[in-house]
């Protein structure tokens, strides 16, 4: 009986989910798999599904021919035949549906941004990168021409002469620059927001500034921080600038409408993407906006879970005692229910700045000399990563450069010196730019690494060129070093920073092939089954819920994902090409495309809610402070 006992058995509390007997008796006087049928008393009836190819992830039994899941979860998995015996006496059906396709664990968006992704993708996309959504795809952006092509249309198209056009997804550095004259040649009676790709940037036509009072008067009050980062006559507002405007665009760019709307195209986009299970790192901290998130992601009828791990920045700078700092987070448990919940004993902290804009802190000087940014002052970060180290907390870090990781590593070893803590799992989180030194120093302090690979096929070619050059460049999200040192690192995309798609993630890490088609860094690829593991297994470590999620074990929770082929043994470069079938969550068939509502922007069935200013500020306030941890 060796094989039920490690498989959690009864740990995972599998006993009252099947209605057993007093399973931990049974096995103690039991021998054999027959002994364990003749143990069940009015169990349920089980479903044991079949499907031609079934990966486990689990290491004791790699693959298997079938698994039974009862109720939300796994009851076995093995051979049909080992399946049925272990069910024994118990009443089961058995499921072909899957007997044509390939079963993996289910998908985990390990870190993506639901607000963000929301007021992206209900926008109209027009971005350096093709956008598969569920109501088809959304090609790639040729050049500046086409951009202004098709924002022309997309205009044309609208029936209400007053509704603000929101865009997202220009690149300045792909396409040049965009400034107000160029939008006011498509319309100079609507409002026109194009929102860039990095989510850093806004540029609006006249109309937008005349409806949002964006006036020379209203400029004039802005920081200086925020008027260094605008240009009023090209209307265009960046970083500061785009916070010092925010108060007059938030009601064209942000609206309770808007946000259930693009909540939904998230929602179904990452169903189809395979995900039965999500994340937000830094989640919310406004109470009306987590509202409107939980009205699509808390309902029973969503197809994927939902976590939130506190924003920890913004606690410890709000509270100066240390003890409210955690009771403050923990009382954020009550603004979640039913498929949302607040990750128990998580926090998210920033070290330095964001790779799209270049702004890491770097060991040796970019090519042009400029200085990167640090997130947080070093006594705020020092003071966080303390109050809630001693608290027992797992703590996630945005870090993106070498000087940045080293200020990370210096701070995890004094409190380790300080108060040692076993398995405390502290995730570095992006790990763009390292050194070969620090993966040594990573492994000896119990460091974990949740990396993007979507860096390297979109950024290294040009930072070959400009602030990193080819080394650097070419060497980013070292995931090659890690896994030689036995660190364990799994793969997320920060949606929207990239496509919330695992199969794409798997297809970055494994291959490693830029937007110009060439191979970067080919030493640090990685096997495909590495990378699957780092959207499962690994994934789920870094959020401490291995005995949950992330491989297909008994006891563990019913989620799987459904392929067409076997992302072990395709050509690798074709691993992104697989197409989805759907999911089971918690025993629930969810075929893609069945189970979503349409997603659209068109006025809801519900009545519509009283205009809140406040709340509409609440919710791009929030966005933009997710994107101003990637500046």
């Amino acid at each position: 009986m060796k094989d039920i006992g490690r498989r959690r058995f009864v740990r995972t509390g599998l006993a009252s989910a099947a209605a057993l007997t007093p399973l931990r008796h049974a096995l103690a006087e039991t021998g054999s798999l027959q002994d364990i049928g003749g143990s069940i008393v009015s169990a349920p009836q089980a479903t044991i599904y079949t499907a031609r190819e079934i990966i486990t992830l689990n290491d004791a039994r790699p693959t298997a021919e079938a698994v039974a899941v009862v109720g939300d979860r796994i009851l076995w998995a093995g051979t049909l035949e080992d399946v049925q015996r272990v069910l024994g006496d118990q009443p089961y059906e058995i499921d072909t549906t899957f007997a044509d396709h390939v079963i993996v664990p289910g998908f985990i968006a390990q870190h993506d941004h639901p607000v963000l992704a929301a007021l992206t993708m209900s926008s109209e996309i027009l971005a350096i990168e093709d956008w598969v959504l569920p109501s088809g795809t959304v090609p790639r952006v040729k050049d500046k021409q086409d951009f202004m092509a098709r924002l022309t249309k997309a205009e044309a198209e609208k029936s209400d002469p007053d509704e603000p056009l929101l865009s997202w997804g220009y690149h300045p550095a792909f396409y040049g620059p965009l400034t107000r004259a160029d939008l006011d040649t498509i319309s100079k009676t609507r409002p026109i927001l194009v929102w860039a790709r990095s989510c850093h940037e806004m540029v609006l036509n006249s109309a937008a500034m005349e409806r949002g009072g964006v006036t020379r008067d209203k400029f004039e009050t802005f920081s200086p921080s925020a008027k260094e980062q605008s240009n009023f006559e090209e209307a265009r507002f960046w970083e500061q600038g785009l916070f010092g405007v925010l108060p007059n665009i938030a009601n064209m760019v942000a609206t309770p409408e808007r946000l259930r709307s693009g909540l939904e195209i998230t929602r179904d986009y990452m169903h189809a993407k395979g995900i039965t299970f999500g994340n937000e790192p830094g989640g919310i901290l406004s109470k009306p906006v987590q509202d409107g998130v939980n009205e699509v992601f808390s309902n029973p009828d969503m197809p994927f879970r939902w976590s939130f791990i506190v924003d920890a920045k913004s606690m410890v700078a709000t509270y100066s005692d240390d003890a409210q700092v955690i009771a403050e987070t923990e009382k954020l448990a009550s603004w979640y229910g039913g498929m949302t919940s607040l990750a128990p004993k998580q926090a998210k902290l920033f070290a330095d700045g964001a790779i799209y804009s270049l702004l890491m802190q770097v060991r040796d000087p970019y090519l042009d000399g400029h200085d990167g940014e640090w997130m947080m002052d070093r006594d705020l970060f020092e003071r966080a990563f303390r109050v809630y180290w001693d608290a027992g907390y797992q703590i996630h870090i945005h870090v993106n450069g070498d000087a940045g990781l080293d200020r990370v590593l210096d701070t995890l070893e004094a409190n380790l010196r300080r108060n040692p803590r076993y398995d405390h799992r502290t995730v570095l989180v992006h790990f763009a730019v390292s050194a070969p030194d620090q993966v040594e120093r990573i492994r000896a302090l119990g460091a974990i690494v949740s990396g993007n690979p979507y860096y390297v096929t979109a950024l290294a070619d040009q930072y070959s060129k400009v602030g990193l050059g080819p080394q650097r460049a070419d060497s980013m999200v070292r995931l090659g070093d890690l896994s030689l040192a036995g660190i364990p690192w799994s793969l997320h995309s920060d949606m929207p920073m990239a496509p919330a798609d695992p199969l794409f993630l798997m297809w970055c890490a494994v291959n490693r092939i830029t937007s110009s088609g060439r191979t970067a860094g080919a030493d640090q690829r990685v096997p495909a089954e590495m990378g699957l593991r780092g959207v499962t297994i690994e994934a789920a470590q870094a959020l401490r819920m291995s005995d949950e999620i992330g491989s297909i074990e008994p006891g563990k929770r019913a989620n799987l994902t459904i392929l067409d082929e076997n992302p072990l043994s395709v050509d690798p470069t074709s691993i992104r090409d697989i197409n989805v079938w759907g999911t089971v969550m918690e025993g629930r068939v969810l075929p893609v495309g069945e189970a979503e509502r349409k997603a659209s922007l068109s006025p809801s069935q519900n009545p519509k809610p009283p205009a809140d200013e406040e709340i509409n500020r609440a919710m791009l306030n929030h966005a933009l402070k997710v994107v101003h941890t990637h500046l």
